[in-house]
C-alpha cells in the first residue's frame, strides 16, 4: 500500500467478489512533469470531462493534495446523483489517486500515473479498481457496460491531454515559492 491511501478497496467485498480493473495507457511526447502539471491546472478536470457526460462540477478541484475533495453530479438514467472524491495519494510529478466517498459505485479508487517513457515521453497511465452498483446484480448487468463507458470515457481523456499538453495549451498552476 502506498503512504498517504486511506481503504483498501482491493479486498473482497462481503460477498468475496474483488474489485473489478480498468486500466488506459497512452504515450504523450512530453516529460511526465509536464503532463502531471496539465493535471494540476487550473480547469483540467472540466477540460478532461467528455462533453456528452453531461456532468455538473459543484464544489472543490483547486488540488490533488491527500484530504481535499471535488463534488460533480453525475447521470444516472434520468437522474443525477452526487459523486465526491477525495485525493488520497500524491507524489508530485508522478502519481495522484482519488477514491469515491459518496457516488454511484458501490466502490472507487483511481490512480493516476505520469511515468517516463524513457525516451523524452510519458506513459499515462490510469489504473481504476471499482465495484459497481446493486452487489452481485450490478456486476452481471451493468459490468459489460460500465467496462465500455468507462472505455470511451478515457479514450477521450488520454486523447484531450494528448492535444493540450502536445500543444502547451495550458497554464501550470503558481507553485508557492519555499522560505
Amino acid at each position: 500500500m502506498t503512504a498517504g491511501r486511506t481503504g483498501d478497496d482491493s479486498r473482497p467485498d462481503q460477498r468475496g467478489d474483488p474489485p473489478l480493473l480498468f486500466v488506459k495507457e497512452s504515450r504523450i511526447a512530453a516529460p511526465p512533469e509536464e503532463v502531471f502539471a496539465f493535471h494540476e491546472s487550473p480547469g483540467a478536470l472540466q477540460r478532461l470531462t467528455p462533453p456528452w457526460e453531461n456532468v455538473r462540477f459543484l464544489e472543490g478541484g483547486g488540488s490533488l493534495q491527500p484530504g481535499t475533495r471535488v463534488a460533480i453530479s453525475v447521470p444516472v438514467g434520468p437522474f443525477h446523483v452526487r459523486w465526491v472524491a477525495e485525493h488520497t495519494e500524491y507524489q508530485s510529478g508522478r502519481m495522484f489517486a482519488d477514491r469515491q466517498v459518496e457516488g454511484p459505485f458501490a466502490s472507487w479508487y483511481h490512480r493516476h500515473y505520469c511515468l517516463d517513457d524513457g525516451q523524452g515521453g510519458t506513459i499515462l497511465r490510469d489504473e481504476i479498481e471499482y465495484r459497481p452498483p446493486l452487489g452481485a446484480l450490478g456486476r452481471l448487468l451493468g459490468a459489460r457496460l460500465l467496462r465500455s463507458k468507462l472505455q470511451r470515457m478515457f479514450d477521450y481523456r488520454h486523447d484531450i491531454t494528448r492535444r493540450i499538453v502536445e500543444a502547451g495549451d495550458f497554464k501550470p498552476q503558481a507553485r508557492p515559492n519555499p522560505a
